[in-house]
């Protein structure tokens, strides 16, 4: 039995030799790009331990002066 995943926009099960893996459609596939374009999606990067100070340090934004 060929094992599957299920796909990430539609949760319909994908065959891992499917040619839209890990989607099962092109559309599915199609929705995730524009996901993707519209910066639903994000990745994160690591704090940088010298931002994050500097950051601590300054007083914060916006409050009455």
């Amino acid at each position: 039995m060929a094992r599957t995943l299920k796909c990430p926009i539609c949760k319909k099960p994908v065959a891992l030799t499917d040619p839209y893996m890990p989607f099962c459609s092109d559309r599915c596939k199609l929705i995730d790009l524009g996901h993707w374009a519209a910066e639903k999606y994000v990745i994160s990067t690591p704090i940088d331990p010298e931002a994050a100070e500097e950051a601590a340090e300054r007083p914060e934004q916006g409050g009455e002066e």
